[in-house]
């Protein structure tokens, strides 16, 4: 299954919309389709938390499937301590899953939308 991941620039307050916009779609026994959208506050924020060492990390992932942080380390010629902290740190967002086989993006295509 195909699985893509909306980033969104922009103000707590859309997510707030999304939510008020799928609460009254539940109330009135509407279907609920599953969004998968990750907002962040600013475009800075975006940029630090996708530096393109950690795009490095996805792409690797992504390309290469699940595997140990250790694997995914000496695979990126990084240090193991960055490495992990760079995945704790997309893992925490939902950027990275962690699985019995080691740590793996779920995700098919992240797309980026930012409103100016």
């Amino acid at each position: 299954m195909f699985r893509k991941l909306e980033i969104r620039v922009g103000a707590a307050a859309d997510a707030l919309d999304r939510f008020e916009a799928a609460w009254n779609r539940v109330q009135e026994g509407r279907a609920m389709r599953p969004l998968e959208i990750l907002s962040v506050a600013d475009l800075p924020l975006l940029l630090r938390t996708l530096s393109p060492a950690r795009l490095s990390l996805l792409q690797a992932l992504r390309k290469h499937g699940p595997c140990s942080i250790y694997e995914l380390a000496r695979r990126l010629a990084r240090d193991y301590k960055n490495v992990h902290t760079d995945v704790t740190q997309l893992a925490a967002i939902g950027l990275i899953e962690r699985r019995d086989a080691g740590v793996a993006v779920p995700w098919d295509l992240l797309q980026a939308e930012l409103s100016l």
